[in-house]
């Protein structure tokens, strides 16, 4: 697991989504490969749990789908992330989100 990476899953799990899709885009925008499509979902996450956190149901729904279909491609682990786990609590958190309650506990990047 390279260092960005590591960065922003710290972020991640610090509720710092924004830094968190800012550290993670720059690995992304560096990558070609298959590993391009991962980071994305895991940025496509962060962007919605930041659209959560600025009360934007709307836009937290659009980017958390989005982070969920690409994420499944990753399952059950990728680059040590249990993928398959952070893909189910945040199936929670958009239930809460489309139902309009509020997140009772934001998902975390487990390695």
């Amino acid at each position: 697991m390279d260092e960005l990476l590591k960065q922003g899953i710290g972020l991640f799990n610090n509720r710092e989504f924004f830094k968190c899709h800012e550290v993670l885009e720059e690995a992304w925008t560096a990558e070609v490969g298959p590993r391009r499509l991962f980071l994305q979902a895991i940025i496509h996450l962060a962007v919605g749990f930041y659209h959560c956190q600025r009360d934007n149901p709307e836009g937290a729904r659009r980017q958390l789908h989005k982070g969920l279909h690409k994420l499944a491609a990753y399952f059950p682990f990728c680059e040590g992330i249990d993928t398959e786990r952070l893909h189910r609590e945040t199936l929670v958190a958009l239930e809460q989100v489309e139902t309009g309650t509020v997140i009772s506990a934001y998902p975390q990047i487990h390695v």
